[in-house]
């Protein structure tokens, strides 16, 4: 654990997380439970053929296409790889959010994801089919001191507290409405 100091505040961090900073969130909700409820937003901008970027608070604009394969210019990530990146970031900010909490010092950490996914009812073959991901595996590497069962109790609160893996492991209601 290290200490930054500067003129007017002094941070902890560990992971480079400010443990500060999470801890002062934590208890606030504790003392405001209202608090928690967030809302999260972004927009998406169409750029012609497959080719659209998503705008986030902000950030610059991450784009979005089709590989050439599937009709598109391969210019960027498409959707269903973005969502693989979105649960591997997800689950990262997790280890290093839980790892900080329990005081385990990461040295390294990274995560390889693959999805399986049918085209067919995405190109209009199979109307009845599921057009997502039939499945969605993630390998995660860490390096670390850490025991095996301080590593197995880490990982086991990350899975249980990812927000976007929740959400792929639930049903959530989704509506999507014309404008």
């Amino acid at each position: 654990m290290t200490t930054d100091t500067t003129a007017t505040a002094t941070t902890t961090r560990l992971n480079d997380v400010d443990i500060d900073a999470v801890a002062g969130l934590a208890g606030k909700i504790q003392s405001e439970p209202d608090v928690a409820a967030t809302t999260w937003r972004a927009s998406v901008e169409w750029n012609g053929g497959f080719r659209s970027q998503a705008t986030v608070r902000e950030f610059s604009p991450v784009p979005s296409d089709e590989p050439t394969a599937l009709g598109g210019d391969d210019t960027a990530a498409n959707p269903v790889e973005q969502l693989l990146g979105a649960l591997g970031n997800c689950l990262a900010v997790g280890y290093a959010a839980n790892a900080t909490g329990l005081g385990i010092a990461l040295k390294d950490l990274s995560l390889d994801l693959a999805g399986a996914l049918n085209l067919k009812t995405f190109l209009g073959l199979d109307p009845d089919g599921h057009a997502g991901y039939q499945s969605i595996r993630a390998s995660v590497n860490i390096d670390s001191d850490a025991t095996p069962e301080q590593l197995a109790q880490l990982h086991e609160q990350v899975v249980g507290t990812s927000p976007v893996g929740h959400t792929l492991n639930r049903q959530v209601p989704v509506s999507i409405e014309l404008a």
